[in-house]
């Protein structure tokens, strides 16, 4: 029992373990995304960069630590030994007390000068051996009846060209990066206009100047997109050449109806008569507008607080008590005819179940945000994205006398996806439902 008891702890601490293990995992994760930059360029830059200041930090550190002191050793050593053959030299000639011969030797075969000074105390030794910018050093060995002073060149001591490595190392490295960014950014600029071009494409904005460049995979997907590009055009081309058809052959039909009926003695059927013909055509003109979709329109500036209050001024036409207010630059590059449409049907489904509306609009350097609320019945929050469905009509939340064809949120969003935005429902500080709409500049 013990040893199941055991077995059943081991299994349970376990799965807590690499539990913490992912936890701390996730969160170094996300510091780590927060701390390098989100663009590929600099990312791919960072991959270049990181490495060759690794690698150079450890050569130098090597170069230094080894080398540097090995050959500092060396040459001190060589110094040390000179020095002494100097000074067992001066021992071993008595007849040379001036040194003018040791010092004649010294400085032809050694590079050394020596002096001989008067018998004394030795100087206490300073933090340097050197004399004046540090060129020389100056050794003093007590003699018997004199001091012996002789000065080496420091650089016979020393290693005194590490700033050449360095100076090699760092400008190489600098060329070599100027080299890589160059290539990199080459790189990189056709992966950058590709999705600049898919961006645009994505918000209906016509792609101009877009070729197919840089390496043989950013070819291909740049290729694919041209033609996916082309595909979808020439759908819409041709759902728009039917629908035009089809809208004339209709419309011919409706106004051969109202021919006939104004042909008919007046009276209360021809009257109702006239009704379903308009009805009708409105729900023709619905379903038309629904299924046409984006009729081509070019993106351009508009003025979105002049639209705004255009919205205000219809829907107090309609009866309602409106409210509207911007904040930000007015100017936006959008479709206006069709931005107008969308936010037209959104305060016109308002107008249609409420008394009182705001809208208000704001602009910062990424995205433009309308919002319309009102004080209607509002829609129950599981709803809330089936009433973009086509024809759907809620029985509850609006009131089903009141005319429409069901497609007025559902033309809305597709206007507004097709510039590469969305339109959300929520709750409206006014107790109603509030309609937003988010689009980027």
């Amino acid at each position: 029992m013990s040893l199941s008891g055991e077995k059943a702890g081991e299994t349970t601490e376990l799965p807590s373990f690499w539990a913490r293990v992912r936890d701390i995992n996730n969160r170094f994760g996300a510091w780590f995304n927060r701390i390098t930059p989100k663009g590929l360029y600099p990312r791919s830059l960072l991959i270049i960069v990181i490495p060759m200041v690794l690698l150079q930090s450890v050569v130098a550190f090597v170069f230094m630590e080894r080398h540097y002191n090995m050959v500092t050793r060396r040459l001190s050593a060589a110094v040390s030994r000179d020095i002494a053959a100097v000074v067992g030299l001066y021992a071993n000639l008595p007849q040379d007390r001036d040194g003018a011969i040791i010092n004649r030797i010294a400085r032809q075969d050694l590079q050394l000068a020596i002096d001989v000074l008067p018998a004394g105390p030795l100087p206490a030794q300073g933090s340097r051996d050197t004399v004046g910018r540090s060129d020389l050093i100056e050794v003093r060995v007590q003699m018997n009846g004199s001091v012996l002073r002789i000065f080496a060149p420091r650089s016979s001591a020393y290693a005194s060209n590490t700033h050449i490595f360095l100076l090699w190392m760092v400008g190489t490295s600098l060329v070599l990066l100027a080299v890589a960014i160059l290539f990199l950014r080459n790189q990189i600029r056709p992966i950058e206009n590709l999705a600049d071009a898919a961006e645009a494409f994505g918000k209906g904005r016509d792609v101009e100047n877009f070729r197919p460049r840089g390496a043989r995979e950013v070819r291909r997907a740049a290729v694919a997109f041209l033609e996916m590009k082309r595909r979808i055009e020439r759908q819409i081309e041709q759902r728009t050449t039917m629908l035009a058809g089809v809208s004339h052959d209709m419309r011919t039909i409706l106004t051969r109806f109202r021919l006939e009926l104004a042909f008919l003695p007046e009276g209360p059927e021809v009257e109702a008569l006239r009704k379903d013909v308009d009805e009708l055509q409105g729900m023709l003109e619905a379903y038309l507008a629904f299924a046409r979709g984006d009729p081509g329109e070019q993106a351009a500036l508009a003025d979105m607080s002049q639209v705004i209050e255009d919205l205000r001024a219809n829907a107090e036409r309609s009866g309602a008590r409106a409210r509207s207010s911007f904040m930000g630059p007015p100017l936006v590059q959008v479709k206006a005819d069709s931005l107008r449409r969308c936010l037209g049907n959104l305060v016109a489904n308002a107008v249609r179940y409420a008394r009182t509306l705001e809208i208000s609009g704001t602009r910062d350097a990424r995205w433009l945000i309308v919002t319309v609320d009102d004080d209607g019945p509002g829609i129950p929050a599981e709803m809330r994205e089936e009433v973009f469905r086509p024809f759907l009509r809620l029985d509850d939340a609006r009131n089903q006398d009141a005319g429409g064809s069901g497609l007025g949120l559902s033309i809305a969003r597709d206007i507004a996806r097709a510039s590469g935005g969305e339109i959300i429902l929520g709750d409206s500080p006014l107790g109603g439902l509030r309609a937003t709409v988010r689009l980027p500049v």
